[in-house]
């Protein structure tokens, strides 16, 4: 517990130093976004619960702690959180179709020995879970992705106030075009060092490749990564056009008055 709380204190005296005021709003939205996780999953416990409605609502939430609570509430993070939002509506109808059909809902045969003294008939559907537990999983990194095309878009626009609403798009598809790539190596890198031991572990087992690729908990984690690099290229474009149009659109009508 010690260790925990000198590493927690370590990280908010840097990202203050650092970041400042910023930093501080941003170690707490940390402790915001576990608990809105927290209390999403708790919900989803009980089968009456919708998992798709609360993963849009609970996805909702952390987009807005992550965009207004530290960057605020500006014409960025207004466009970044309706470009967040249309991105998860459309990953969450392709993710749900992508569950049934690979079937990735569940737990693994590795898993098995671990799960034996515990129930399975819980009453929840695993394949809306499996589909919330994806998109969880990849809200932080379309949110980044968000403000990180609309933020560079508006200091684009300040400095040159009479650029058109294509060109402002495709500086916006430029941007993107730099992040999407570093965005969805993290992804795989993360992967890899969260699972680092179960491939350790596959080793020990003595699995092939086609084993290992065939596996259920290795099957869905990369499915995990697939999807979060659809969501972070689908933003591109969509926070780009939302973006420019947003912008032009303001210009024109201060013109008008």
């Amino acid at each position: 517990m010690n260790v925990l709380v000198w590493l927690a204190a370590i990280l908010f005296i840097l990202m203050i130093v650092i970041g400042g005021k910023k930093g501080a709003r941003s170690f707490i939205s940390l402790f915001l976004n576990f608990g809105v996780i927290l209390l999403i999953t708790l919900i989803m416990a009980d089968p009456n619960a919708n998992p798709i409605i609360l993963t849009i609502i609970g996805c909702t939430i952390i987009s807005c702690i992550n965009l207004f609570f530290i960057n605020k509430v500006n014409s960025k993070t207004k466009t970044a959180l309706l470009s967040t939002a249309i991105t998860i509506v459309i990953l969450l109808i392709f993710i749900n179709q992508v569950t049934k059909l690979t079937m990735i809902q569940g737990f693994g045969e590795e898993e098995i020995d671990e799960l034996t003294i515990f129930s399975l008939y819980i009453g929840v559907d695993f394949v809306k879970i499996a589909a919330s537990v994806i998109i969880m999983s990849t809200i932080g990194a379309i949110t980044d992705v968000a403000i990180s095309i609309t933020s560079p878009m508006l200091e684009i626009f300040n400095q040159h106030p009479t650029i058109s609403r294509r060109d402002l798009f495709k500086s916006g598809i430029n941007i993107g075009k730099d992040i999407l790539g570093s965005n969805t190596n993290t992804l795989f890198f993360a992967f890899f060092g969260g699972y680092m031991a179960l491939l350790l572990w596959f080793k020990d087992l003595s699995y092939s490749i086609g084993e290992i690729v065939n596996s259920k908990i290795f099957g869905s984690e990369m499915i995990t990564i697939f999807s979060a690099g659809i969501g972070i290229a689908l933003i591109v474009p969509i926070a780009s056009w939302i973006n420019a149009y947003y912008l032009v659109r303001t210009r024109e009508k201060k013109k008008v008055k």
